[in-house]
């Protein structure tokens, strides 16, 4: 999860700073104003925070978690329909997401494995 946080941060950080080089490197079209591709990296920062309980503690901020996962694989599915160019957004959420989806099943499933033999 902090992994998936931080590359959220950093990526976002760097479209807000380098708006127009992260765009050419992309090959994506330019945006004018710039301000809006610099508004969706201040969200993303702003939707890496939520995930933040989550990566603490996942069992104990299930919530969070859930909701976690749930963004990333709405971004898988979004950039999906999408297509094009901007399918590189959506591998990015897929990369992150599905790990953490398996490994948060395979902490709960651990934790009633251990919750059943008290």
């Amino acid at each position: 999860m902090w992994l998936g946080i931080g590359a959220n941060v950093a990526c976002a950080f760097i479209s807000i700073l380098w708006t127009q080089d992260v765009l050419n490197f992309l090959h994506l079209e330019m945006a004018h104003p710039l301000v809006w591709p610099r508004f969706a990296a201040f969200l993303l920062i702003l939707l890496s925070i939520f995930y933040i309980p989550s990566a603490i503690d996942p069992l104990a901020h299930c919530y969070s978690a859930v909701v976690a996962i749930i963004c990333r694989f709405g971004g898988v599915a979004f950039f999906t329909i999408v297509g094009g160019r901007y399918i590189f957004f959506g591998l990015f959420d897929l990369a992150f997401g599905l790990p953490q989806a398996i490994l948060l099943l395979l902490a709960w499933k651990s934790s009633n494995a251990i919750r059943s033999a008290r």
